[in-house]
């Protein structure tokens, strides 16, 4: 796997897993900020087409000690993605501002070789063409486009939105370079209700990203791999560090 690319901005995203409670606003929120149609088979997950997902976790162990947490996934937008080496047309780079990992949709051949190389099933493959029921299409989010069946997509940290945050920023006569914190927030930051997720520039000291990463509790999914995602999680559970990292041995856990 290739060195971490170094930029000079870095857009990260913090979830507090113990703020979480698994409500979905974020999937709902992505969803429709991104033009994904409602599934034509709800049932079938392997045909489901979510760019983020929550998922449960559990200690398991037996009540009274039994304990759950939400796991929200989008794209972990990895320093060093394996998905990126794996395509054979450069549909997906690690050159986009702010170390977000693009998918250039016109350029994707549907090989899914992505799909099989990210260890966080975090992109899905488009089985049908995109449908809205009658007046939904109204509501399409006109700076985002909307992908036809045979491609492959996924999370792109409402890239839309940060482009839209440098125009203001052009049009206010400010540094579209030295955005403020809360200037450029994915959309299910701004749905999450309890305020879990945070998003803004883990470089700049003056974002809340900054400190958060820096807490005891953060830690990063499969972080042993290498991939260098940014995105991090935050809990006080030490059972939850400890499958979020993967560890594979059994020893009595506290927490």
């Amino acid at each position: 796997m290739s060195a971490t690319q170094e930029f000079r901005i870095k857009w990260g995203m913090v979830i507090d897993l113990d703020k979480c409670t698994g409500c979905g606003s974020c999937m709902v929120a992505c969803q429709a900020e991104n033009n994904v149609a409602p599934a034509e088979d709800g049932l079938n997950r392997r045909r489901a087409l979510n760019w983020l997902l929550v998922y449960r976790l559990s200690n398991g162990k037996p009540f009274p000690d039994h304990d759950i947490a939400y796991l929200p996934r989008p794209c972990m937008q990895c320093g060093k993605p394996s998905c990126v080496s794996v395509c054979p047309v450069v549909a997906t780079t690690k050159d986009e501002e702010g170390g977000i990992v693009s998918q250039v949709t016109p350029r994707c051949i549907g090989c899914r070789y992505c799909m099989a190389s990210c260890p966080y099933h975090a992109r899905y493959f488009n089985w049908h063409d995109p449908v809205w029921p009658a007046g939904m299409e109204k509501t399409l989010t006109p700076d985002v486009s909307v992908r036809p069946r045979g491609v492959v997509e996924k999370c792109t940290f409402c890239h839309h939105r940060l482009m839209a945050a440098k125009d203001r920023a052009y049009a206010e006569g400010r540094d579209p370079e030295k955005l403020p914190d809360g200037a450029y927030v994915t959309s299910c930051t701004e749905a999450c209700p309890n305020g879990a997720i945070s998003f803004g520039d883990v470089n700049n000291p003056e974002h809340k990203v900054h400190e958060l990463i820096k807490s005891p509790y953060a830690f990063r999914l499969l972080e042993r791999l290498g991939t260098d995602p940014q995105v991090w999680y935050v809990s006080r559970r030490e059972w939850v560090r400890r499958l979020g990292d993967n560890y594979l041995n059994n020893e009595p856990t506290k927490g």
